[in-house]
């Protein structure tokens, strides 16, 4: 019996692939795409930071599913209209309020030649593979790790301190808590970090299956920096208790004021203790880059690992975020799941083992290592350095307008980029909070807001390497204008003498 395979005829006017019809139209659009967002960064200044978004570009938003096929120059037009002009604006100068790099126009075009090869980095024997694990070879020599370390791009530090608690995790109880959980011998294990980490480190001890208790959070000196003698008589009273330190993790800029632990101190106690060492450096690591920085940041090559992004100060394009281990084998034991669809092989497209996957939880990788290879190439690390020494200086410059300023008042000692502010007034935390609203809605700037002591502060983060003295002069003359309108007469005590410098 034979059986008759049958064409089924094409619905008309509907291609069988998604290619365009008409290469020519797309390259000609593709072209004005590539014009306009060049012409959108050499001219950002002409802009606002940001815009609060409309009513009715919001609710263009809520479409329901589009069912049929638009032009590509109709949908361009609407991001044109109805997206640029109300992003985060981090591209700007003017934007000081988190710790978000501004990217770059090489970092944009290779982000457009990785999207066109559509690599996927999870694993087999490709060139894009190949860049990723240059990345690590370069990040590795950076910090002076062994030949032996490993590492993997990932969306953001949060991500990569998730990671590195699972890799101390298995550090300590073995590669059998991938199988059983943590049990009874991991519900006795304690990490410690410092009341100014990032609140991510919490999360991941929450996602690694201990619980947000199981992290002690000692308390910080006056620099923001965790009190290494607290630290110790807390290991020893958890030791006494029965309890099983197992991982510190320590700050190379912590998020409020840029503060560094003392990376040294830190090390030699988790030598001491037999506790695997971590470092948040979510953009403070590459302060490394800096010979002005780098001596501040002794003792980050001696850590375990260490969790950083390239998209904060290495001004690559969100997102790059990066884990670097000082130990591949206890790495690869952490997230290594082979599989009978993922057979390595000797030769052929699945060689090339050890696979990134082997390394993180992701198999689906998108080819982030090609824009942070091609920042690293086009301006080299000596460049990457001085912008961010640069962006340090203006953070001092901007501390010492501060100073002399009577109705300003400097919450924190200036240690990096970050600097921590406030108009005096009665009732300083709605008003400074006011301000910052009022400032970020005029257009002018981005500050954001922190919490010190009790004292809300305006928070400029100074990191986007367009930022330059005009853009900090323009900072203060908002913060004075807004400030003088949202305090009451008299409210703004111009008697008081100006602030005194704050000792670091």
């Amino acid at each position: 019996m034979s059986v008759v395979l049958r064409e089924e005829p094409l619905v008309s006017g509907v291609s069988e692939t998604l290619d365009p019809q008409n290469w020519d139209e797309v390259r000609a659009q593709g072209h004005r795409m590539l014009d306009d967002m060049i012409d959108y960064a050499a001219n950002i200044r002409e802009r606002p930071v940001w815009s609060p978004i409309p009513d009715e570009v919001r609710a263009r938003f809520r479409d329901s599913l589009p069912r049929k096929p638009s032009g590509l120059g109709d949908v361009y037009q609407e991001f044109t209209d109805c997206i640029v002009p109300y992003a985060t604006g981090n591209v700007h100068p003017g934007f000081m309020g988190w710790v978000h790099g501004g990217g770059t126009a090489v970092g944009m075009l290779a982000e457009m030649l990785a999207a066109g090869l559509n690599a996927n980095l999870g694993g087999r024997d490709h060139i894009p593979v190949e860049v990723e694990r240059q990345i690590v070879e370069w990040t590795r020599a950076m910090f002076g790790f062994p030949i032996e370390a490993s590492g993997i791009f990932v969306t953001g530090t949060s991500m990569a301190n998730l990671m590195a608690v699972l890799v101390a995790r298995t550090a300590a109880l073995g590669q059998l808590v991938r199988r059983h959980g943590i049990g009874n011998e991991g519900a006795l294990l304690t990490a410690y970090t410092s009341t100014a980490t990032h609140g991510c480190v919490a999360k991941a001890m929450d996602l690694a299956g201990f619980g947000q208790d199981a992290l002690r959070c000692i308390k910080a000196d006056r620099l923001h920096r965790i009190d290494v003698a607290a630290l110790r008589t807390q290991i020893a009273i958890d030791r006494e208790a029965g309890l099983k330190p197992f991982l510190v993790v320590g700050s190379a800029g912590t998020v409020d004021i840029g503060a560094i632990d003392d990376l040294e101190a830190l090390s030699k106690l988790c030598r001491e203790e037999n506790l695997w060492f971590h470092v948040d450096g979510a953009y403070g690591a590459l302060g490394i880059l800096s010979p002005e920085l780098a001596p501040r940041l002794a003792g980050l090559e001696t850590a375990d690992s260490i969790a950083l992004d390239f998209h904060k100060w290495g001004q690559v394009p969100y997102d790059a975020g990066f884990l670097i281990v000082r130990d591949g084998r206890k790495h690869r034991e952490t997230f290594a799941a082979p599989a009978a669809y993922l057979r390595r092989e000797t030769r052929g497209l699945a060689a090339g083992s050890p696979w990134p996957c082997d390394l993180g939880p992701d198999l689906s990788r998108g080819f982030r290592a090609l824009k942070t290879w091609f920042t690293l190439k086009t301006y080299g690390t000596e460049k990457l350095g001085a912008m961010i020494e640069r962006t340090c200086a203006l953070a001092r410059y901007l501390e010492a307008r501060i100073l002399a300023e009577p109705r300003l008042e400097l919450l924190a000692p200036v240690q990096l980029n970050i600097v921590c502010f406030r108009y005096r007034a009665d009732d300083a935390n709605r008003v400074n909070g006011d301000i910052v609203a009022d400032i970020q809605e005029s257009g002018i700037a981005a500050p954001s807001t922190t919490v010190l002591d009790g004292r809300l502060a305006i928070r400029a983060a100074i990191v986007n390497h367009r930022t330059d003295r005009c853009d900090v002069d323009a900072l203060v003359s908002a913060v004075l204008e807004f400030g003088a309108q949202r305090a009451p007469s008299g409210d703004s005590l111009p008697e008081v003498e100006p602030s005194p410098p704050l000792a670091i």
